[in-house]
C-alpha cells in the first residue's frame, strides 16, 4: 500500500481521538498542530490553543520575533567589544599562542604577516542596570537603550565563509535544506493574524560589499509551504504578484480561487499530499493580503513623533528605518516573526569608512525599534536578536595604518545583542580574551542560542520536531543547550 495512504487511514475519527495530547504533541509538536486543528477544536482535544497562556511546552515569554541580521558580519571589535590593551599593540603580530592554528580564509591565509589592528573609534561607557557597558561612537543610540540589551560576547561558530554562516544561523546548519529559524517559529506558533503571514522577510541594501541573499534563509524546506517567510518588498507591489491583473475584478478572484480550491481538494483526496491543501491555504492568506497588505504599507497614519523617533529616512522606503517601523507595525498586528536584513557589513578593506556608514543607517533605527516596542507595552512579549554571521579578526587585512584598516571573517568569538521577551535586560554575558581573539568564559554557540529563543518562545528544542524521509528533524539538530545565564 502506498505509506502515504496507509498513515491517511490509519488517522481515523476513533484513532484520532485515541491518541492523548502527548503523542500527539511529539509526533508534530503541539501548537502546531492547534494551528492546524483551530482554536475550538484544539481545546476540545485539550491542547492549547495559539492565545493560550500555557505556550508550546511551557509557559513562554516571548510571543514573538525580530531578527536583525546583518548580512556580512559587523565588527565587533569597532562596535561592541572594547578592547583598550591593543592600542598599545598597534601593528605587533598576532601571537602564534593567540592565533593557534586556527583556520583561516583564502584571503588571509598567504598573507606575510598579521599585525593587530586597534579600533580607530572611540569607546564610552554606557549605563545599563549591572556596571556599565562600554559601546562604540559609532553607536549612540544604542547605547542610550543599553540598560534593555544583553550583550552576548562569547557568541561562536564553526562556519568561516559568508554562505555556509548565514545558512547556519539560519537554519541551524551549514547545508541547505533545512527551514529556517523564522519557519520553525511559524510551525510552531501558528498565527494571530489570518490575513498577514505568520512570518514576514524585510531586506535593505548597505554599503559597499554586499553577500548574495538566497529565499532559502528564509524558506521551509520540507515544512509545510506556509511556513516560509514571505518578503515585502518596497516598490509598488509589496508582495510581487499580489495584486490582480487589470480587468480582474474582486469577484472574480473569488470565483477563480474557488474553482481552483475545488480542484485541489480532489487532488488532495486523490494523493493525500497535505502540500496540497497548504496551497489552497496559501491562495486564501493572499485573497486577504490584497485587503491588509496596503493598509499595513501605508504608513499616513503614523504620528511625527514616530518619524521623531525613527529619523526622517523612515519615510523613505526601502531604508532600514522604514524596514523598523513596518516591524513594530507587523507585530502589532500578530505577526509572529519578521526577519530584517541589512546588507553590507563584510568590510575586509576600507573599514572605518564603510562601518561609519552602516552604523548611520542602523544605529538609530534599531535603538528607536527597541524603544517603540517597549513605550508600547510589547517588548516584554516581542524578542529582539540582532547578530551577524560571524565576527571579524583582530589582525589586519590587507594594509595597516592609523587612519585605515581591514578586517578578516572569525568565527571564534563575535557579539550579539537581545532583547525583550524573557531576555535579562542591561547586563553582558560571556568574555573573550585581551585580544578580541579568543573566548576566555561563558561560551555560547549557534545551536545554544536557537535553543534558548525556542525556550522563551515556549518551547523545548528537543521536542519541536518534524518527521521527514524516516528521521525527526529539529532546528537545533542533535546539539544546543539553554543558556540560563542571560535569561530573566
Amino acid at each position: 500500500m502506498d505509506p502515504r495512504q496507509e498513515r491517511a487511514l490509519d488517522l481515523t475519527r476513533r484513532r484520532f481521538f485515541g491518541l492523548s495530547a502527548r503523542s500527539l504533541s511529539g509526533a508534530v509538536g503541539t501548537l502546531g498542530l492547534a494551528a492546524a486543528l483551530g482554536r475550538e477544536r484544539a481545546l476540545a482535544l485539550g491542547l492549547p490553543a495559539l492565545d493560550a497562556p500555557g505556550g508550546l511546552h511551557r509557559p513562554a515569554k516571548a510571543k514573538r520575533v525580530v531578527y536583525l541580521h546583518m548580512e556580512g558580519a559587523p565588527s565587533q571589535l569597532d562596535l561592541y567589544d572594547w578592547k583598550p590593551a591593543l592600542a598599545e599593540r598597534f601593528a605587533e603580530e598576532l601571537p602564534d599562542s593567540i592565533r593557534g592554528g586556527q583556520r583561516l580564509t583564502g584571503m588571509t591565509s598567504g598573507q606575510a604577516r598579521f599585525p593587530c589592528a586597534p579600533s580607530l573609534f572611540r569607546f564610552e561607557r554606557a549605563a545599563n542596570r549591572a556596571d556599565g557597558v562600554y559601546l562604540s561612537e559609532l553607536v549612540p543610540h544604542t547605547a542610550r537603550v543599553a540598560s534593555e540589551l544583553c550583550f552576548v560576547h562569547s557568541m561562536h561558530t564553526e562556519a568561516i565563509n559568508h554562505e555556509p554562516a548565514i545558512t547556519f544561523f539560519q537554519t541551524g546548519h551549514q547545508q541547505p535544506g533545512r527551514p529556517s529559524f523564522g519557519a520553525w517559529a511559524s510551525y510552531g506558533l501558528g498565527s494571530e493574524n489570518q490575513d498577514l503571514p505568520s512570518f514576514v522577510v524585510l531586506i535593505t541594501q548597505g554599503f559597499g560589499n554586499m553577500q548574495a541573499l538566497s529565499a532559502r534563509f528564509w524558506g521551509a524546506a520540507f515544512l509545510p509551504s506556509q511556513h516560509q517567510g514571505v518578503r515585502l518588498r518596497t516598490g509598488a507591489d509589496a508582495v510581487l504578484h499580489l495584486q490582480d491583473p487589470p480587468g480582474v475584478t474582486r469577484s472574480d478572484r473569488r470565483a477563480f480561487l474557488d474553482l481552483v480550491a475545488r480542484l485541489n481538494e480532489r487532488e488532495a483526496a486523490r494523493s493525500l499530499d497535505p502540500e496540497v491543501r497548504a496551497r489552497v491555504a496559501q491562495g486564501e492568506l493572499a485573497y486577504r493580503m490584497q485587503a491588509s497588505v496596503p493598509s499595513l504599507m501605508d504608513l499616513s497614519g503614523e504620528p511625527q513623533s514616530t518619524f521623531d523617533l525613527y529619523g526622517a529616512e523612515a519615510r523613505q522606503p526601502g531604508t532600514f528605518a522604514a524596514s523598523c517601523l513596518l516591524a513594530r507595525r507587523l507585530l502589532e498586528r500578530g505577526v509572529r516573526f519578521v526577519q530584517l536584513y541589512l546588507r553590507g557589513w563584510d568590510q575586509h578593506t576600507n573599514l572605518p569608512a564603510e562601518l561609519r556608514q552602516q552604523c548611520a543607517a542602523a544605529d538609530r533605527a534599531q535603538a528607536a525599534l527597541v524603544t517603540d516596542l517597549k513605550q508600547r507595552g510589547l517588548l516584554d512579549e516581542t524578542l529582539v536578536l540582532c547578530a551577524g554571521e560571524f565576527g571579524r579578526t583582530v589582525y589586519c587585512q590587507g594594509d595597516l595604518t592609523r587612519e585605515n584598516y581591514g578586517r578578516d571573517h572569525h568565527p571564534r568569538c563575535f557579539t550579539v545583542w537581545l532583547a525583550g521577551g524573557g531576555i535579562a535586560p542591561g547586563i553582558t554575558y560571556g568574555k573573550t580574551d585581551d585580544w578580541g581573539y579568543n573566548i576566555v568564559a561563558d561560551p555560547v554557540d549557534v545551536h545554544d542560542l536557537h535553543a534558548t529563543l525556542l525556550h522563551l518562545l515556549g518551547a523545548d528544542h528537543e521536542r519541536l520536531t518534524y518527521r521527514h524521509q524516516g528521521r525527526d528533524f529539529r532546528l537545533t539538530d542533535v546539539f544546543g543547550r539553554v543558556v540560563p545565564g542571560i535569561l530573566a
